[in-house]
């Protein structure tokens, strides 16, 4: 079963590469953009057939490797 996840800066942590990406699409003429926050994505096949299941295998790589939790929040967006 593949499971996605999103791990991106927590709120208030200053997010540089955003900033840089953000500065390079205003100066591409893309205008109107407030913020831009950059993370990483990752798509992970589980040998589980159980939905929850195999949404609890990818929570606990999140808490254990995938994020920083000090710094970073993380979503688990899908089963397939």
């Amino acid at each position: 079963m593949k499971i996605s996840a999103v791990i991106t800066l927590k709120k208030d942590v200053l997010d540089p590469q955003g900033k840089v990406i953000h500065q390079a699409l205003d100066g591409m003429g893309f205008k109107g953009i407030d913020e831009v926050r950059q993370g990483k994505y990752f798509e992970i096949n589980v040998k589980e057939n159980d939905p929850t299941k195999a949404k609890e295998i990818v929570e606990e790589m999140c808490k254990k490797l995938l994020a920083n939790l000090v710094i970073e929040d993380y979503k688990i967006i899908g089963t397939q």
